[in-house]
């Protein structure tokens, strides 16, 4: 059972992680639902950790130039002609907002609004902000025309991603096709976000594991599962919203929401 339920989340978290579907959620609810023992922060975060993997190795090349050029144009006092090396500036000020909101409102956000009811509404409600932006947008901007304003933004959506039920990709991506962004683009630069919280996550929960722990089989599993998984999220999507809305995750979003609801309701009749 051991063995089965960590290629489950390795599954679950892989692919939800990039999916605007809320990982957290999924990583409470599958539990939840079928009265499974909590899985522990540790092994949520190695989870992660095999998203993360998958995240630099399919965008290896652009990070390299992104930190080549960010150190450039850092030696240089200038980014002017070291336009990959902005990209890194906006990283690091599309995180800022996301990490003070983990150190002033995690312990709340893991406590008490960890609760069914409200993942379902969450779930809803930022599924339907995903569904305005995505009929909104002007679907016109890349990468290349972001500016601090912007960056500062898509930091301040991906900041409400601590909510469990709000998805940490579709309130980023929200944000992005609230700016007009292209579909593929806003999704790019969240998965792009992703890299520094991970990280940080990641130090900041690995002092909880010990050796024997980290190498158990499944440990391993659950990371290897989830890098493959993640893989073929990251790519999916982005082939995906190159021609189509995200509309299909909002009705998914729904249905979830739903089911919640309806299994909250008969178990506690």
């Amino acid at each position: 059972m051991e063995t089965a339920r960590s290629l489950i989340f390795g599954l679950i978290q892989g692919i939800t992680e990039f999916f605007p579907v809320s990982s957290t959620a999924h990583l409470f609810l599958v539990p939840w639902l079928f009265s499974w023992e909590d899985q522990g922060l540790p092994f949520t975060v190695a989870l992660h950790v095999g998203s993360l993997f998958a995240i630099l190795y399919c965008f290896r090349e652009e990070l390299l130039l992104i930190v080549r050029d960010f150190f450039c144009g850092l030696l240089s006092f200038s980014f002017k002609e070291h336009k990959d090396g902005k990209t890194g500036v906006y990283i690091l000020v599309a995180t800022l907002p996301a990490v003070a909101a983990g150190f002033l409102f995690e312990s709340y956000a893991s406590g008490v609004l960890r609760d069914p009811v409200l993942i379902a509404v969450f779930l809803l409600g930022f599924g339907v902000l995903l569904y305005i932006s995505d009929r909104k947008t002007t679907a016109s901007k890349t990468l290349s025309d972001m500016n601090l304003a912007d960056a500062l933004f898509f930091g301040i959506a991906q900041a409400f991603a601590i909510i469990p039920g709000a998805s940490r990709a579709g309130v980023t991506i929200t944000g992005g096709l609230f700016r007009n962004y292209r579909r593929e683009e806003a999704a790019r630069f969240s998965f792009l976000l992703a890299i520094p919280i991970i990280v940080a996550a990641g130090v900041f929960e690995i002092r909880h594991l010990g050796y024997v722990e980290m190498f158990r089989w499944s440990f391993i599993l659950g990371v290897a599962t989830s890098f493959v998984s993640a893989l073929f999220a990251i790519r999916f999507l982005l082939g995906y919203v190159r021609n189509r809305s995200f509309t299909v995750f909002v009705v998914y979003r729904a249905l979830l929401s739903v089911v919640i609801i309806a299994v909250y309701l008969f178990w506690n009749r």
